[in-house]
């Protein structure tokens, strides 16, 4: 049976069989949508996997179980990059994301849960999955990590934009495709509107292979059948006007859109380098430092008892925010040189560990004031 089988079937008048263009709904350009969250969350997952975990004590990192846990292997099954990429990738895209501590102590992603909240009493969580294992017991709040994005409106808004930009999307895209598209009446010498099974699947037979033809092949040479004329409705028209460009163009423009939402600038996600050190502070002051500090107090929280963080116990989240101390070499020479931070703070502030022998604070003599003795005593 050929694709045309059904037309001819439905309706044996075959003058209504011209000009047969298949049409698709502009609304299902489905990835278009997904290639805009793709690219700007799988940029920004990257970004945070390449983030550390350090569990200070007594303003020290200490290399602990559950150091190894968060930098090296969250479970059996994953590594922490993979872990933590696939973390934010599902906080965002889902504007949620529970992490489980199984029995082995293994940190595990749920792919679907039921969130029953409370106002007086610990949050429940149900029906908890994880792959094709189904937990049958419930988890309370106290007992699981839990990141929500704050962001409700985020996939609303890109169900809007994509829903104008699918339909815009979708015309050029059908308009380019019948920019060079063969149209043609196909004449039956006799039969009329009635016509037997066999010569449908006659007629049916030479059409599939015209269509296959054209489809196929730079050169189509069409047999002339006795009792059928194909007769060309229009010529291939040529046009300037480059509609690939333009499909192109609302592509990026999408996810543009889309990376304006989540807070990554536009010209980070294209790779574009100019300007590249302050679009680089922009992205991390109003889109990884938030998130690495909504990380790390739910970290701290949940993995560190109230009595080892009044002991000075942390999780801190340590990545690509940390600043080369290099580029501020002159800024740190004053701040120490005037006594406004000791080394060690410094070292802090730049994403380093503390170091014995710096917690001194150093002012150099042009920053005391010293009252001068003029002349010699005769």
């Amino acid at each position: 049976m050929g694709i045309f089988d059904g037309i001819f079937r439905r309706n044996l008048d075959l003058k209504s069989s011209v000009d047969l263009d298949i049409s698709l709904d502009v609304t299902e350009r489905v990835y278009l949508k997904t290639i805009a969250l793709e690219t700007n969350i799988n940029f920004l997952a990257r970004t945070i996997s390449q983030s550390q975990f350090w569990y200070m004590s007594d303003k020290k990192r200490v290399k602990n179980a559950l150091d190894y846990r968060l930098n090296v292997a969250p479970n059996k099954n994953k590594s922490a990059s993979n872990f933590w990429h696939r973390v934010i990738y599902k906080l965002i895209y889902d504007n949620e994301v529970l992490i489980i501590k199984s029995d082995s102590d293994d940190l595990l992603i749920a792919d679907d849960f039921e969130h029953d909240e409370s106002a007086l009493y610990e949050d429940i969580f149900k029906n908890v999955q994880i792959g094709d294992y189904n937990y049958t017991r419930n988890f309370k709040m106290s007992e699981v990590i839990y990141l929500t994005y704050n962001n409700e409106k985020m996939t609303n808004y890109i169900e809007g934009l994509f829903r104008d930009y699918g339909e815009l999307f979708g015309r050029v895209l059908d308009s380019e495709l019948r920019n060079n598209q063969l149209r043609a009446m196909l004449n039956v010498a006799s039969g009329g509107g009635n016509l037997s099974d066999e010569n449908i699947s006659r007629i049916n037979k030479y059409v599939q292979s015209i269509y296959d033809k054209f489809k196929n092949d730079s050169i189509a040479i069409i047999p002339n059948l006795s009792g059928m004329e194909l007769t060309e409705l229009n010529k291939p028209t040529t046009t300037t006007d480059n509609s690939a460009d333009k499909l192109q163009k609302l592509k990026k423009v999408f996810i543009e859109d889309v990376s304006k939402l989540i807070g990554i600038p536009p010209s980070l996600v294209h790779g574009e380098v100019p300007e590249m050190s302050s679009l680089v502070d922009a992205y991390l002051k109003f889109c990884v430092n938030p998130l690495n500090k909504s990380i790390e107090d739910e970290l701290n929280k949940k993995l560190i008892s109230e009595s080892k963080y009044h002991q000075g116990d942390r999780i801190r989240v340590v990545g690509i925010n940390r600043r080369d101390p290099l580029e501020h070499s002159e800024a740190i020479d004053k701040l120490v040189a005037s006594g406004t931070y000791s080394r060690n703070e410094i070292r802090e502030k730049f994403g380093d560990e503390r170091l014995d022998g710096l917690d001194e604070m150093l002012i150099t003599k042009n920053y005391t004031s010293a009252s001068l003795e003029g002349g010699e005593e005769e």
